[in-house]
């Protein structure tokens, strides 16, 4: 995934770890993410129209 929103993660690439459930366990509308980075483990929760998949094979 090629995140496109928020300035401290745009332009990453990262991994879809999974939707974010609420608690009454009913999926969300958003996904986290982890961001690709050697340095740090950042994992951020983005909607849909803040990152678009890169990699043919997974659409």
């Amino acid at each position: 995934m090629l995140i496109l929103r928020h300035f401290y993660v745009a332009g990453k690439v990262g991994v879809v770890c999974g939707r974010e459930s609420h608690p009454d366990d009913q999926p969300g509308n958003r996904w986290l993410i982890q961001v690709d980075s050697d340095r740090e483990n950042i994992v951020v929760s983005l909607t849909v129209n803040e990152f678009e998949v890169i990699s043919p094979e997974l659409e």
